[in-house]
């Protein structure tokens, strides 16, 4: 059995890169050790010495030689200039807030206080609360998102503030049940398609740049505000420390001035009041 994942270790590594060749050897683990856990299995899979992940070398190599994953600000502020509705909303979420795909996607109205700016809503990944301050270009463009938003083709969508012009959320699974009677599932992310197109459209496009790039983009410039605290609070991370164990708050002076030293950054002397 070592042998049979030897060979499918080097199949996956002849079609992908080392970061999804690694997350795919991670899935593949997870998946037998939950079966052995749940007793589904009697003994431990035996994976042999060539089924793991890339090594933190060879994935430093890649990332090196794909160069930083980074947008800068005269280019966001021409993919801000000519998006359409409702991707420009988008596009200002994953740079104010360090939305990624699936939070935009599943992004519920009622987080949403376009009177105040304010966004609390807390990472679907991780469950870990958020809290944002949002630009009055950001407000701008939820407002003419939400004006034209096309009906839910479900009720259960009807919460979300992005539809597709089928009325479906932007990113989801979709059951899909396979000739041979398995049942599958199917990620559709029309978030990530219609950025890449975009990026395209605009000549802007590059490997490794995609709309989780905005991501990368806000902690990269919010690190620079020296509140680091108030960035990961923003981006929902969890630090295991113990100061994130009694920290009961963050003032919400210390979120705003984070997400205002992004937006001089990105508009300049455009987007200062």
């Amino acid at each position: 059995m070592a042998d049979d994942f030897g060979h499918l270790r080097r199949a996956i590594a002849r079609q992908w890169g080392p970061v999804r060749l690694g997350n795919e050897v991670q899935r593949i683990r997870c998946v037998f050790k939950f079966g052995h856990d749940a007793g589904l299995i009697e003994q431990p899979v035996r994976y042999g010495p060539a089924f793991k992940k890339p090594s933190r070398k060879v994935l430093r190599l890649e990332r090196g030689k794909r160069g930083p994953r980074m947008l800068e600000a005269d280019e966001l502020r021409r993919l801000i200039d000519a998006a359409p509705v409702p991707l420009k909303a988008m596009i200002l979420l994953g740079v104010n807030c360090g939305f990624g795909n699936t939070d935009v996607a599943s992004l519920p109205r009622r987080a949403v206080d376009l009177k105040t700016g304010w966004i609390d809503f807390p990472r679907p990944k991780t469950g870990v609360p958020r809290r944002c301050r949002i630009w009055p270009e950001t407000v701008a463009a939820i407002r003419e998102a939400l004006a034209s938003r096309p009906e839910p083709r479900m009720e259960k969508y009807s919460g979300l503030v992005f539809l597709t012009p089928r009325g479906n959320p932007w990113r989801i699974c979709e059951r899909q049940d396979q000739e041979n009677g398995d049942v599958g599932l199917r990620l559709s992310d029309f978030i990530g398609k219609s950025f890449s197109r975009f990026l395209k459209d605009l000549d802007l496009h590059r490997p490794g740049v995609g709309f989780y790039t905005l991501r990368h983009v806000f902690e990269t410039v919010a690190g620079d505000s020296r509140d680091q605290i108030g960035v990961d609070h923003i981006m929902g991370h969890s630090r295991n420390d113990m100061a994130s164990v009694y920290r009961e708050r963050i003032d919400d002076a210390r979120l705003m001035a984070v997400v205002e030293f992004v937006r001089a950054w990105l508009f300049g002397q455009l987007g200062t009041t």
